[in-house]
Parts: C-alpha cells; sequence; structure tokens
C-alpha cells in the first residue's frame, strides 16, 4: 500500500522526511556560486547558439541557396550533402567542448562549494541529521 493516503476518504496523510537544509538556501547567496551560475549560462548560451545557428544556417542555406547546395564535390557528393553530414561534427564538437569545460571548470567549483556548506559547525548536527532522511523510491508515483 503506497505512503501517501491512508484511505481514499480521508485528506493526503504523506509528511515528506526530507527539506533543504539552511545552509542549501544560504549556498545561493554566495559570491562563488553566482560567479558560477553566470559562468554557466554564458557558456550554454553561447553553445546553443552555435549549434542552433549552424543548423538554421544549413536550413537556410537548402531554402534559399539550392544553386550553392547542389555543387557537386566529388561524384554524387554535393556541398549540401557535406553540409547536412557536417551537422553531426557541429554537434559532436559542441558537446565535447560542454563536457570538457564542465569537467574543468564548474565541477571542481561545484565540489568545493558542496564540500564547504556539507562542513560541520561547532555545536550544530550535520544537514542531514537536521533534517532527516530523504525518502526513497518505491517505484511509484505520487498521486497529488
Amino acid at each position: 500500500m503506497s505512503n501517501y493516503f491512508m484511505r481514499p476518504d480521508q485528506p493526503p496523510a504523506y509528511r515528506p522526511t526530507y527539506t533543504e537544509s539552511a545552509s542549501g538556501q544560504a549556498i545561493h547567496s554566495h559570491p562563488e556560486f553566482q560567479s558560477l551560475r553566470n559562468g554557466y549560462r554564458r557558456f550554454a548560451a553561447a553553445s546553443t547558439a552555435v549549434a542552433v545557428g549552424g543548423f538554421l544556417l544549413y536550413i537556410l542555406l537548402s531554402n534559399f541557396a539550392p544553386g550553392i547546395m547542389n555543387q557537386p564535390i566529388a561524384g554524387h557528393l554535393t556541398l549540401g550533402l557535406t553540409l547536412g553530414l557536417g551537422q553531426f561534427v557541429v554537434m559532436g564538437v559542441t558537446v565535447w567542448r560542454y563536457v570538457r569545460r564542465m569537467r574543468t571548470h564548474f565541477d571542481p567549483v561545484a565540489r568545493g562549494l558542496r564540500a564547504q556548506s556539507e562542513q560541520r559547525r561547532p555545536g550544530q548536527r550535520p544537514p542531514a541529521e537536521q533534517t532527516g532522511p530523504r525518502p526513497r523510491s518505491t517505484g511509484e508515483y505520487r498521486t497529488w
């Protein structure tokens, strides 16, 4: 039986035991976190613009410059087909740069911030003991 309702005619009885600790909320105002978030947003916006811009350029060339796209390169291989296959290369390079950037620039700072927020303060219990354990997944969907 689900732990969300006791009976169909009664109001919900589920009370989650996990709540975000005060240190988790305080991290959002940390200047290093703000810098990390702003840097991530700039990088994600630039990566998205390159990937979507390349695809949009390909679509626009296909529609408005069919003469250029139909130029043969070698045998039956045309410039349009080469640019279309190049979209896979653009996506691959974009993903590769994203993963490399996350591992080298953002992940170390995020790990440092996490470690800093999880440190014990004198006279306080760690956040997991303050807030209780996280609810375990039972594989069921919640009914709201």
